[in-house]
């Protein structure tokens, strides 16, 4: 069973309310014995991840008695999967953990598993582990449907559009991909994507991928990039040739493009919740591991929305601007 959840869903008269409430896990804990649990990220580089981090502390303060052991990947798979391996010969109570490359870290978390060790997944979900906990993130391909059909929105008589991938291994590139060609497949004739590499979920590469494209290509009617961080270097890019009309498309809605979507230098980006994400697979972990309790399903998928100047009040990270 899935859990998928819309921004209605998440809202109520007086606020926010968790996706843990509405899948039968307590969000107040009583005082319970003292917990170690250990997080890891892809990369502090990314300031995506860096969110994702200060939501993960904040809500093991907010819980009270668990001591954090945060980890960073630094994009290195080995990195990585040493950080759990020490987790595991500290016999942490939990691991919250965000895989580099959901392949590669596989053979890590199901040694955290047959350890005892309960494993939550946030953001990027390794599907060929069996008994982890639970996975908490977005539904990516649905995230890669929205920006698609905003393009179209944007675009009713067709464009010509580069699109810059994410990072190769890692599940929500894929599943933004997926997104993507799900929706443009079925209206090529339209809506031809003449350039399409990837450029690694960084700005550096955003930037020098968008260059190469141009050289090659020519210029296209949109610019369409998996993170945000490709986004502002895809930006870069056009501004050093004066290129004004080329309407780009983020996604993670990072307080920088939250600004470039106000500001019009970019058209929209796809917002997934990441800091709900992060505190409902905190719920989770403290649940099981204070009180046996498993969540009622497996994996919750938060539903991605697409952020322009209309609903710009919808964004999480508005106030970081």
């Amino acid at each position: 069973m899935t859990i998928r959840l819309d921004r209605r869903q998440l809202l109520s008269a007086t606020g926010l309310i968790t996706v843990s409430a509405l899948a039968g896990i307590r969000p107040v804990f009583a005082a319970g014995k003292d917990l170690t649990i250990a997080t890891s990220l892809p990369s502090l580089e990314f300031p995506f991840f860096v969110h994702m981090q200060k939501q993960l502390i904040a809500e093991a303060q907010k819980i009270g008695g668990i001591k954090l052991i945060n980890m960073d990947g630094e994009n290195k798979a080995p990195k990585q999967t040493a950080d759990v391996e020490a987790a595991i010969t500290q016999k942490v109570d939990a691991i919250v953990i965000s895989p580099t490359d959901v392949n590669a870290m596989a053979p890590a978390l199901e040694a955290a598993v047959k350890a005892g060790i309960p494993v939550v997944t946030i953001d990027r979900r390794v599907a060929k582990v069996e008994g982890l906990l639970g996975h908490v993130g977005a539904d990516n391909v649905k995230g890669g449907e929205a920006q698609a059909n905003a393009i179209i929105a944007d675009f009713p008589n067709g464009a010509k559009i580069f699109h810059l991938q994410g990072q190769p291994g890692a599940g929500p590139a894929i599943d933004r991909n997926k997104g993507v060609h799900n929706v443009l497949d079925k209206v090529k004739d339209k809506y031809q994507i003449i350039f399409e590499q990837t450029a690694n979920f960084a700005r550096d590469q955003g930037l020098s991928v968008t260059e190469a494209g141009l050289a090659g290509k020519g210029t296209p009617d949109v610019i369409v990039c998996a993170n945000d961080d490709m986004a502002l270097g895809a930006m870069e890019a056009c501004k050093a040739r004066g290129l004004k009309d080329v309407k780009i498309y983020g996604f993670d809605a990072l307080p920088e493009a939250l600004k470039a979507v106000k500001d019009g230098t970019m058209r929209s980006t796809i917002e997934q919740f990441p800091g709900e994400q992060s505190r409902t697979a905190m719920r989770i972990a403290v649940a099981f591991a204070r009180d046996g309790k498993k969540p009622d399903s497996a994996v919750t998928l938060l539903t991605p929305i697409a952020i322009t100047t209309a609903n710009f009040d919808k964004a999480e990270r508005v106030g970081e601007m």
